[in-house]
């Protein structure tokens, strides 16, 4: 499977790019913001392209084109504020499913919040944020898409564990953001996360157990 990778320099984009590239079934391509980001991936013979993500469609369109999934892991950053996070977390993820459609591309995996679909958990400070992966989540489900939307807990940097607890058994709680990639790889072609939104944490099941039994 031929996987674009939007985000790919975040620190989930990382871990997502490094384990698809050392993969022997799928084959990446990183999507980042700046040239030099370009260049770095493309020096260790990872395919890498420069799009924005306030551009057009189009553009987007180009960059999608011929991919068979699209993982979207980009966002505004915790340094920028409410504008940049309705430009790139909110409008930037709706414009590249958009340019899936065009593409005819139509497996796509959405990383989100933990409870974003939940109003009443929503962090005071952070609630721009939540606001719009609220609503870039709502407009993927009704994108005709082949949508996986996964919301992981407080992301952590530690070594991945690879246990997870996933749906309504996941309680707020943290997740690296290494088990975060490995989960996403996992869901690309597991029929049982198409067309499913669910919260993850680190937990006590494999992956592939965890996202077998969904409910």
């Amino acid at each position: 499977m031929n996987v674009i990778v939007i985000g790919a320099n975040g620190q989930i984009g990382q871990h997502v790019v490094n384990e698809l590239h050392q993969s022997n079934t799928h084959t990446v391509t990183a999507v980042v913001r700046k040239k030099e980001q370009a260049e770095k991936l493309m020096n260790r013979n990872i395919q890498a392209i420069v799009a924005d993500l306030e551009g057009t469609v189009e553009d987007l369109e180009k960059v999608i084109t011929g991919a068979d999934a699209i993982i979207f892991i980009a966002g505004s950053g915790g340094h920028t504020g409410p504008d940049k996070t309705l430009l790139i977390d909110l409008d930037g993820a709706v414009k590249t499913m958009e340019a899936a459609k065009q593409a005819g591309v139509e497996r796509y995996i959405m990383v989100s919040a933990y409870d974003a679909d939940k109003r009443q958990n929503w962090n005071e400070g952070m609630r721009p944020y939540y606001v719009a992966k609220h609503y870039a989540d709502r407009m993927l489900e009704a994108s005709g898409l082949n949508y996986t939307i996964v919301r992981p807990g407080g992301l952590v940097n530690e070594p991945a564990i690879c246990k997870i607890t996933v749906g309504a058994e996941a309680k707020p709680s943290t997740i690296t953001r290494e088990d975060v990639a490995h989960t996403l790889i996992a869901a690309l072609e597991n029929k049982q996360t198409y067309h499913r939104s669910f919260n993850v944490v680190n937990g006590e099941h494999s992956i592939e157990t965890a996202l077998n039994n969904l409910n």
